[in-house]
């Protein structure tokens, strides 16, 4: 038999996600994001809506998780405890905190409850497509039972091992993309800086080393003024780079590299750009204040 799957976290990433999933078993129980322009194509569609986390959490066997940050995730599980029961299973897709998910991990396998991190890697174009990668930390036994249900909306799914090592993955994962993003940044505002025109240094530099897709979706639109290309936030980069710096801290490897970048979205989040695109810390008066003007 079907397991029934639950999805909360209708976000950027969450509605294709769970379109996906739709798709594939005409079946999906979820719940409403920050607005209902997600879940009423999904219900259009045959997916089944619940008030509350709860109220979805009874009706399901496996639960996915696709939430901004640690604390809603604990929330939303928060919500869910009392009625959760031996046999389901949770799956958090999200980039959430080592320790926090240490601790849901052994809260849940308590009361008999599978769970299993998933964080992923792709954006909101990969989503749509099915064409996400997730970074499993889970027992075998609970990787095999969700690994075909992940696989409904990603084509890459891989397990790093317990409960711990795909957020450890992810982490190595985004140290790397909001490493390249900060210096892609600093670089192209000391090129604006020293008079280099933004479309002809980018038409040369995809052409050699330097290029990657974090310089194309901050540069390839930000070179025609469109500085909104690149969909992931900066409260979002922040968080991230925090709980990097706090796997780095313990490890005793934190270096002047991963400080600066972990200095940047920090200063970036505090001079008030949390809910900007990580490629508009270009506009000209933002990267002025972060980066200095000559």
């Amino acid at each position: 038999m079907m397991e029934r799957i639950g999805f909360i976290g209708l976000g950027a990433m969450g509605a294709g996600m769970a379109r996906n999933i739709l798709a594939a078993t005409g079946a999906l129980h979820t719940m409403a994001h920050r607005d209902r322009g997600a879940i009423d194509g999904l219900l259009q569609d045959g997916a089944v809506e619940h008030e509350n986390a709860a109220a979805l959490a009874r009706a399901c066997d496996v639960v996915i998780l696709c939430l901004p940050n640690s604390d809603v995730v604990e929330r939303v599980v928060g919500e869910m405890m009392p009625v959760l029961r031996p046999g389901q299973a949770v799956i958090d897709t999200g980039t959430s905190a080592l320790p926090s998910t240490l601790r849901l991990s052994e809260m849940l396998e308590d009361r008999g409850v599978a769970f299993a991190e998933s964080p992923l890697t792709g954006g909101t174009q990969q989503a749509e497509a099915a064409q996400l990668g997730a970074l499993v930390g889970a027992s075998s036994e609970n990787f095999a039972r969700i690994e075909p249900i992940l696989s409904l909306c990603c084509s890459t799914v891989q397990h790093f091992g317990p409960v711990g090592a795909g957020a450890k993955a992810k982490f190595v994962n985004n140290y790397m993309v909001m490493g390249i993003a900060a210096l892609v940044a600093e670089a192209f505002h000391a090129a604006a800086e020293a008079g280099i025109d933004w479309s002809k240094l980018y038409d040369v530099v995809t052409r050699g080393s330097a290029s990657s897709g974090v310089l194309d979706r901050i540069i390839g639109n930000a070179k025609d003024g469109d500085f909104r290309g690149y969909v992931f936030s900066v409260e979002n980069a922040a968080k991230d780079m925090r709980y990097i710096a706090e796997m780095l801290d313990g490890m005793g490897r934190t270096t002047p590299l991963s400080a600066a970048v972990h200095d940047l979205f920090q200063r970036a989040e505090a001079q008030g750009h949390g809910a900007l695109r990580l490629s508009e810390l270009l506009r000209p008066e933002i990267r002025a204040e972060l980066f200095g003007k000559g």
